[in-house]
């Protein structure tokens, strides 16, 4: 399996996203600014994700992305599957020469490291994280375009509505 930058920042982007999913869906520009990765990358891993349905995208203002799946059915490895551009498997093969003397080694290192992958949910990140104490903050719930109406003020005044009642109101003092 094919380590990079790209599917550390995809698992990353997913416990982000799974830590805020019971709060509404999660902008990608939240996601960039929490953890320091480019909007524009952002939406091609996203993208990838979307199309493997890891995630679901949410249009418009409030919108944003929500997992496609529970947490505890997402795996590390399916996530990297995803944003990388080659398979898995391949990956290994592309890697090293057939004649490569040590390949039983590296395909085993290989196997066992897709199996310990699989074996890591993003439930479990997810669990692990707010173990360690990690806030998620509370959002301003989205303006979604829509307008609440604005509500009548009762007005309770002393003062003389009409003419009339103020030139009454003066000759009671009077």
């Amino acid at each position: 399996m094919r380590l990079s930058t790209k599917g550390r920042f995809a698992v990353t982007a997913m416990i982000d996203v799974a830590l805020r999913e019971k709060l509404g869906p999660v902008p990608l520009s939240d996601i960039s600014v929490r953890q320091q990765i480019s909007l524009s990358y952002l939406e091609q891993m996203f993208s990838k994700l979307r199309q493997q349905g890891l995630v679901s995208s949410t249009r418009g203002p409030g919108g944003g992305y929500t997992l496609g799946r529970r947490t505890d059915t997402i795996t590390v490895a399916e996530i990297i599957a995803a944003v990388e551009d080659s398979a898995p498997e391949a990956n290994a093969k592309e890697a090293l020469p057939a004649h490569d003397m040590a390949q039983d080694l590296w395909d085993t290192m290989n196997a066992k490291l897709l199996d310990f992958m699989q074996s890591v949910t993003l439930r479990s990140l997810v669990l692990e994280q707010l173990a360690k104490g990690i806030k998620v903050e509370e959002r301003p719930a989205p303006n979604k375009g829509v307008f609440k109406k604005p509500t009548q003020l009762a007005v309770r005044s002393t003062a003389p509505n009409s003419v009339f009642a103020l030139g009454q109101s003066l000759l009671v003092r009077g």
